[in-house]
């Protein structure tokens, strides 16, 4: 009990990481900057709407790109299909020299269509059928196995086509609790290879791991040290058959992660503690920049794996390279109270309840000002769940007015649900 009260005690001493008034004051002022070209994708009163950036797209992928092939030699990025399905979104990273991270067989049928030459399937659970698929365009997917039973149903597909297919194996960071859903435990990577040697028709190269929300490199260095030691120990036949290492994604965007006061430990704690308590304002966990990433797992490389396996290094970038890729228009339908509005867009396009705890500047781009004044701003669903924010950027806000809501590009298109409204079109941003 007197541990738990410590702990308590701490948290609500913990000062929040306040989201800096400089940082969303220059973010405001770069969007309110483009107001003209967003607006001209609705000037015929066409909302709620998709704004698609692709020149913003193609420009984190360089920049992604040439921070870790910088530090990696080898290196190849693939673009994890799942964080944006939009297959407009795949074809223009194809397009700037990307492979393509597929999850299903959904994903893999666009993956292929887009032209794309190199593509990973990864994920638990293939079918059959997905497998199958696989094997037939195996001159471009490698297979990223995920069990022991995948590898087994992989060799029995593949020796049905008298064909052989080029494939890694995930191993899994987190061998207790959830994650354990993924991959196979560094401790039975030996036990794997030497079933892996006795499937003709498979050819095990590569392995493969992922951290996820990764505001650092720390947890992906402290794997890459684990995985060091993991070589070290094999035999050097087995260490010769390694042609690639897959550092996976779950890098997080520049700005960081943004989110209410109300949602972070310390807000939970206090809400719980006073329950008619008013928390105000947003907080901010800052993020590392990708050159960072890029330098700190390019060190950890050549200090753990290097010396073991001279392999290619790939990486599977999603919410990095999409988050800002995507915009949702959205007009004021209904003013309810000074403090109250409804528009057109439902958060069934985002596919979640998003921003009941995750903060992103709601933008009055018909009465535009860098002031942020209160204001609930719903969505047009029979819920009150519905919430686009607490708070608007603008000098008023009346039935007309449209609105931006910016940087939705990661989990959020491929998340959206048909539920009770259409779902927005999506459409260019025009140069």
């Amino acid at each position: 009990m007197s541990r738990a009260l410590g702990k308590t005690r701490a948290l609500l001493k913990e000062p929040a990481p306040r989201l800096e008034p400089g940082v969303l004051r220059a973010y405001v002022s770069g969007l309110l900057a483009r107001r003209e070209r967003f607006l001209a994708c609705c000037g015929r009163g066409r909302t709620p709407v998709w704004v698609f950036d692709e020149d913003a797209l193609c420009q984190r992928a360089r920049e992604f790109t040439a921070a870790f092939g910088a530090e990696v030699p080898g290196f190849q990025a693939f673009y994890a299909m799942k964080s944006n399905n939009h297959p407009a979104v795949s074809r223009a990273l194809v397009g700037v020299g990307l492979g393509l991270d597929v999850s299903s067989g959904l994903e893999l049928e666009v993956a292929l269509s887009t032209g794309c030459a190199r593509i990973l399937f990864s994920g638990p659970a293939k079918t059959d059928d997905e497998l199958e698929l696989a094997l037939e365009h195996r001159e471009r997917v490698t297979v990223l196995m995920d069990s022991f039973g995948e590898l087994e149903r992989l060799e029995r597909a593949a020796r049905r086509r008298g064909a052989r297919v080029r494939a890694g194996v995930r191993l899994t960071t987190e061998e207790r609790g959830l994650w354990r859903k993924f991959g196979i435990p560094l401790r039975a990577l030996e036990s794997f290879f030497h079933q892996a040697a006795g499937a003709r028709h498979v050819n095990l190269c590569g392995l493969q791991f992922h951290t996820s929300w990764n505001l650092g490199p720390a947890a992906q260095v402290r794997f890459l040290r684990r995985l060091g030691a993991c070589l070290g120990a094999l035999s050097p036949g087995r260490r010769r058959l390694l042609e690639f290492l897959d550092i996976g994604g779950g890098y997080w965007p520049p700005l960081g992660e943004w989110v209410h006061l109300s949602e972070t430990p310390k807000g939970r704690l206090l809400r719980t503690l006073f329950p008619r308590l008013k928390l105000d304002g947003h907080c901010r966990t800052p993020s590392e920049p990708i050159a960072v990433f890029a330098r700190k797992i390019g060190e950890a490389l050549r200090a753990h794996i290097f010396p073991h396996a001279g392999c290619e290094v790939y990486a599977e970038p999603g919410r990095w390279l999409v988050n800002d890729c995507l915009h949702l228009l959205t007009t004021v339908i209904d003013k309810k109270a000074p403090d109250v509005v409804i528009v057109d867009a439902g958060t069934n396009n985002v596919g979640w309840e998003r921003f009941e705890s995750d903060y992103v500047p709601v933008l009055n781009l018909s009465k535009p000002s860098p002031r942020e004044q209160r204001c609930f701003v719903f969505g047009s669903l029979c819920t009150p769940h519905d919430v686009w924010g607490y708070r608007y950027f603008g000098s008023g806000i009346e039935p007309g007015d449209v609105m931006l809501i910016p940087d939705q590009g990661a989990y959020t298109f491929s998340l959206r649900q048909q539920f009770i409204k259409p779902l927005a079109p999506v459409v260019p941003c025009p140069p």
